[in-house]
């Protein structure tokens, strides 16, 4: 167990670029827009002489906050969360590609640069190495980049909190109808999801990264694209009398594009709602993981656990010298 954790700490060692500083970056640049946007609505209100105020401590939104009812109070606390799911949501899309193509060097690279050869020289087996990749893609890397987001959502509620209160705007009551805690915890929730869904474009990826002599991109996208274009020229021509669609959508889309996450609310039961707080119910711990009950799901897992075995097996016997 000792091994397995410093395997997966040498990932994150090695990658700590696309790991640790891709979302933080991404973070910063966030608050960085959102700190010259502040910035620039208050050099033009000031050039054009716009001033928001809400005359003092007696006229502000303290007092707005006590006069809602608690629909429009819900509504006010799914508009603070979703403010702090937001950067979350931007730094998962960096974080696709960060593990997309960590995946895709994940064993090729071992092998360029013939550092494999040390590895194999130490006690640790193939089986080990690969899970320990895995689990830094799927565990490690999502859970950094929650914990980036959450703490650049909280950071930049405050920055607005802050620049409304220089103009007497008493906000920081309405602060207290977010639920900071709850979005910790769907997204923290969500990791063992993401691990899931995840698989099937983990495993092909690292399958392609262990068996390609060159250029695994290549073969990683360009052959099911190639499949996916076959098949619809059989069933133009009438070869095949049945549709591709599920082709693009279940075998594609899968291999190519769950590592980003957020895949799975394309399998959830219920999802949506006619105000902010019902869109935002769909992200909770209980509604996501109704997707546990979807075939898709699990099919997906269990092409992923053969195609991992495949790159166990071409780790251990590929020889490219």
């Amino acid at each position: 167990m000792k091994t397995f954790y410093w395997l997966v700490k040498r990932e994150l060692w090695e990658h700590r670029g696309g790991f640790f500083w891709a979302p933080v970056i991404t973070g910063g640049v966030f608050l960085l827009l959102n700190l010259m946007g502040i910035i620039t609505g208050e050099v033009m209100g000031g050039r054009h002489g716009f001033n928001v105020a809400f005359g003092g401590g007696q006229n502000n939104l303290h007092l707005l906050a006590n006069a809602l009812d608690k629909q429009s109070m819900d509504t006010v606390g799914a508009g603070l969360d979703m403010v702090m799911y937001s950067p979350t949501m931007i730094i998962s899309m960096v974080l696709g590609f960060v593990v997309f193509f960590y995946c895709l060097g994940a064993l090729y690279d071992d092998r360029r640069d013939r550092s494999l050869l040390f590895w194999k020289s130490l006690p640790i087996s193939d089986t080990a190495t690969v899970l320990s990749k895995v689990v830094a893609a799927t565990i490690v890397a999502p859970f950094i980049a929650v914990v980036t987001g959450t703490l650049t959502g909280i950071v930049m509620l405050l920055m607005f909190a802050v620049t409304l209160s220089f103009h007497g705007v008493g906000v920081w009551h309405l602060l207290t109808l977010s639920h900071p805690l709850q979005v910790i915890a769907n997204l923290l929730g969500s990791i063992p999801l993401y691990l899931l869904w995840a698989l099937p474009t983990v495993g092909w990826l690292m399958l392609c990264s262990a068996w390609a002599r060159s250029k695994p991109f290549l073969w990683a996208v360009v052959l099911p694209v190639a499949t996916g274009i076959v098949l619809g020229w059989f069933k133009l021509i009438g070869t095949v009398d049945m549709s591709t669609a599920w082709y693009w959508r279940d075998v594609l889309a899968r291999i190519l594009f769950s590592v980003f996450p957020g895949g799975w609310f394309t399998q959830m039961q219920h999802i949506g709602g006619n105000n902010p707080a019902e869109m935002l119910s769909g992200l909770s711990v209980l509604n996501t993981y109704t997707v546990l009950a979807s075939p898709n799901l699990w099919i997906g897992v269990a092409a992923a656990a053969a195609m991992l075995a495949g790159a166990v097996w071409f780790r251990r016997w590929r020889d490219d010298s």
